[in-house]
């Protein structure tokens, strides 16, 4: 039996659980050594595995780093959508290419330290939108190792995110612009344009509607929003109505609507590839000038950080929005058909029927 004071002054009395007299006192001064200071469970673990290894030769098995990024990453994959899933294990794996040989330690080594490195790190290459998106993602790895017991301390916790520098505002883009892009796109540029116009819809979402989701006797169009998981059901405007009767000829209802964009979504798992794409075709209508999509810097190569995109696909978005709202379309259509959501608008508790927003579709031009 071992009996020693703890920090409290309070008199202890453990069992050594062991009859030789030897290790038995090596197990009491480990007792009363922890017991007598204000320790982490970091620091008790290594007393622990300490005279664990003096006693057995062998030492404690602890969760590395790697192991319990693989494990919640495992976790993580029925919670959370592929896109973003996708997006942990892309974090997961820069985080332990940027850790090196640390990324065999266990959870407990690492510190505020190692992850403000990362931090900063990511800050050479990346926006400051992105880095903090990514350390948003970081932290959400060490809480669930703290809920899980595997730390005691989140040194994330006090890690704070970097400045964001001031986004450039969108505008609009005008008939005469659309025309231009327009005349210089291939077919299913045209087509996912038309989308952009027609729905107010994102890049994502338009890529990955299929024949399936499209009522061309009812005139409606269905489809889930990733960003928010809303379910739309949107009028089809004349002009996009016809462009879809062009096009369809004996189409499965599985079969997506813009293949190859349908294709790069579903390989890659964003919209990035995409976006690009369509900033060269803003180049090649002279809406903007020519970016070679490398990175800021002489040397950050494929990892550097984006120049500002300026004019992009959301803007046709915003083109269906402020042409709804100069047709004088009520607010609230105008919000259904974009799937926004306002907690002020909530509060009017306004239904949107069908045939006003068959009205508000009609009042877009024909491109």
């Amino acid at each position: 039996m071992a009996r020693f004071i703890d920090a409290s002054g309070k008199r202890r009395n453990r069992s050594t659980r062991s009859t030789l007299r030897k290790e038995a006192q090596k197990i009491a001064d480990t007792f009363e050594k922890a017991a007598q200071k204000n320790n982490t469970i970091k620091q008790l673990r290594k007393v622990v595995s300490e005279l664990h290894k003096e006693i057995s030769g062998e030492e404690i098995p602890a969760q590395t780093v790697k192991d319990f990024s693989d494990a919640w990453l495992a976790k993580k994959n029925p919670e959370v959508s592929p896109s973003t899933h996708a997006f942990y294990k892309t974090l997961v794996g820069k985080f332990l290419i940027f850790l090196e040989q640390k990324a065999a330690a266990p959870m407990t080594d690492l510190t505020a330290e190692d992850i403000v490195n990362f931090r900063n790190h990511l800050v050479k290459s990346l926006s400051s939108r992105t880095v903090n998106h990514n350390l948003k993602g970081l932290k959400m790895l060490f809480k669930a190792a703290k809920q899980d017991r595997v730390i005691s301390e989140d040194p994330s916790e006090f890690v704070t995110s970097t400045k964001k520098a001031p986004k450039k505002p969108r505008h609009p883009f005008t008939v005469d612009e659309l025309k231009k892009l327009i005349a210089v796109a291939d077919e299913e540029w045209k087509s996912m344009i038309r989308f952009g116009l027609y729905t107010g819809q994102r890049l994502g979402d338009i890529a990955k509607i299929k024949w399936g989701d499209i009522d061309l006797e009812r005139g409606r169009i269905r489809l889930v929003t990733q960003k928010t998981s809303k379910s739309l059901v949107l009028p089809i405007a004349q002009p996009l109505k016809t462009h879809l009767q062009s096009l369809k000829k004996n189409q499965t209802p599985e079969a997506p609507i813009h293949q190859t964009s349908f294709g790069i979504i579903a390989k890659q798992g964003r919209t990035a590839n995409l976006s690009n794409r369509f900033s060269d075709l803003l180049a090649k209508a002279g809406l903007q000038e020519k970016k070679s999509h490398s990175k800021k810097g002489t040397s950050a190569g494929r990892h550097g950080a984006r120049a500002s995109a300026g004019l992009g696909f959301h803007c046709l978005r915003h083109t269906a929005v402020t042409m709804l709202q100069e047709a004088g379309i009520p607010l609230a259509v105008v919000m259904e058909i974009a799937g926004h959501d306002s907690e002020q608008m909530s509060h009017h508790y306004t239904h949107v029927g069908d045939e006003a927003l068959q009205k508000a579709a009609s009042s877009l031009p024909v491109i």
